[in-house]
């Protein structure tokens, strides 16, 4: 048996986190997200001019089927195919919808089956990277490099019924947005530095989405 300390950050203390809840279009869909990374979660709790809350859980994961996304088996294109079907965007181009058909086909992980996901977690600055490549923009050896360079942190999605019932609220405590709100804006300045760093450059030796539809074709 394995009991995992986890953290949420909000704007308020949620000691009875509901199964059911939650925005269906956040990166891997509906549930509860946590981080084992107290110091992320304090970022993620704060606003500008507005403090917030850590609360802290304990998870008993005996039983538990959880998708580690971070596991060898599987690759950035697996992770970026789940961020795709599960976060909402515009396909502007039939290029980007033969790239996004790729990924579904090739890529794409059932996480019905699971209780648990652990994987990075893409911001809204993250995100426009996985945009950039599904344009085809950016190839892949770039979009690895911006993912090692965000520092994005893990989360840890409580996604069943089943997970919910083993989670146990241990407390909360207060955040100041004055200390934790620099951080997370430096954090979210330094991604959008590193995207229009990367989205100049073109990787002339790079794979494109549209060399691996090419090949399956």
């Amino acid at each position: 048996m394995s009991k995992l300390v986890l953290y949420h950050g909000s704007d308020k203390i949620i000691s009875t986190p509901r199964f059911g809840y939650g925005k269906p279009f956040n990166d891997y869909g509906q549930g509860f997200y946590c981080t084992k990374h107290i110091e992320l979660a304090k970022e993620w709790a704060v606003e500008a001019g507005r403090d917030g809350f850590i609360n802290v859980y304990e998870l008993d994961d005996k039983g538990l089927k959880i998708l580690n996304l971070d596991d060898e088996k599987y690759s950035i294109l697996h992770w970026i195919t789940i961020l795709l079907e599960h976060r909402t965007f515009s396909i502007n181009s039939p290029l980007a919808m033969d790239g996004f058909g790729f990924l579904q086909r090739e890529y794409h992980i059932d996480i019905d089956e699971y209780d648990a996901i652990i994987g990075y977690r893409a911001d809204d600055s993250y995100f426009s990277f996985a945009r950039a490549f599904l344009a085809n923009t950016i190839s892949i050896e770039q979009l690895e490099a911006a993912m090692q360079l965000g520092e994005l942190g893990q989360q840890f999605l409580i996604k069943s019924e089943k997970a919910f019932s083993k989670l146990k609220f241990i407390g909360a405590n207060q955040v100041d947005c004055t200390e934790y709100y620099p951080l997370k804006f430096a954090r979210d300045s330094k991604a959008r530095t590193n995207y229009n760093a990367i989205a100049r450059a073109m990787d002339k030796e790079g794979t494109y989405l549209i060399d691996f539809v090419r090949k399956e074709k």
